[in-house]
């Protein structure tokens, strides 16, 4: 395993990227997956990186941690930037990091759920100026941050349109779903006191109405925040757990992938 470090718009990314061997001729490249941990726009949660990063590392991607901005520095779409910047580089890098450009997915709990989703549906907006070489090719979601409006998580809100009306509006993503939207799988626990189930609801309606790809699963235990479900990052829900076979399972058909 080699680890690799750039900076993506002065927000630090860390990769695990598979090794070469002259033996080992089934990968000579794989898909990539870039991992965007939550904490309300306001801090980034251990259980939600290197944990997440190092198991998909294990079933055969390419892998990157984002270390998107938060607090002060969370409004005025910076952490989108972030993201969308970081997507082009693993694209334009792939030969080096023996990436298949054409399949780089962005996973996203909570806040980082939002920001992934905010990518996948924005990733066009002027604001970006990037084209089709930061579009995500697959999303994964899990309990996101999705609507600014009545279901919203108010201090994700706030860090991350700093009180500005206009943002919030561009924010609330189930009204900017189109048909550009990435395929996307979400997953969601039904007593989320947090961030509301409404709000990967009203993700998946829009995504519907747009005829944009999806699998979605709803689990009628575990709680919010809960990332792997495993004793390693300290909530173990072992039902909910089985949302990450789910999740591999759904990206190695959508990349056609056979580790």
């Amino acid at each position: 395993m080699q680890i690799v470090s750039f900076s993506s718009l002065d927000a630090p990314v860390i990769g695990y990227l598979h090794d070469d061997h002259d033996r080992l001729v089934a990968h000579k490249t794989r898909p990539a997956i870039v991992i965007c941990a939550g904490g309300c726009y306001r801090w980034l949660s251990p259980r939600e990186k290197d944990p997440v990063a190092l198991a998909f590392a294990a079933m055969g991607y390419q892998t990157f941690l984002l270390e998107y901005s938060t607090g002060e520095r969370a409004s005025g779409y910076r952490p989108l930037r972030e993201l969308a910047e970081t997507v082009r580089i693993i694209r334009a890098r792939a030969a080096e990091w023996r990436i298949e450009p054409e399949h780089v997915a962005v996973l996203g709990f909570s806040a980082g759920g939002h920001l992934a989703a905010s990518l996948g549906a924005l990733w066009d907006d002027a604001e970006l100026s990037l084209g089709e070489s930061c579009r995500p090719d697959a999303l994964a979601l899990c309990y996101p941050v999705v609507t600014m409006g009545e279901f919203a998580h108010r201090e994700s809100a706030d860090n991350v349109t700093g009180g500005d009306a206009e943002l919030k509006d561009k924010l609330s993503l189930e009204n900017h779903i189109t048909a550009q939207m990435p395929p996307t799988f979400v997953w969601h626990c039904v007593g989320d006191e947090s961030v509301p189930v409404e709000n990967t609801l009203l993700l998946t309606a829009a995504m519907q109405r747009a005829g944009v790809p999806y699998e979605c699963h709803l689990f009628a235990g575990g709680a919010h925040g809960i990332s792997m479900c495993d004793r390693e990052v300290e909530t173990p829900y072992p039902a909910v757990a089985a949302w990450i076979d789910l999740c591999k399972n759904w990206l190695n058909q959508r990349f056609q992938f056979m580790p």
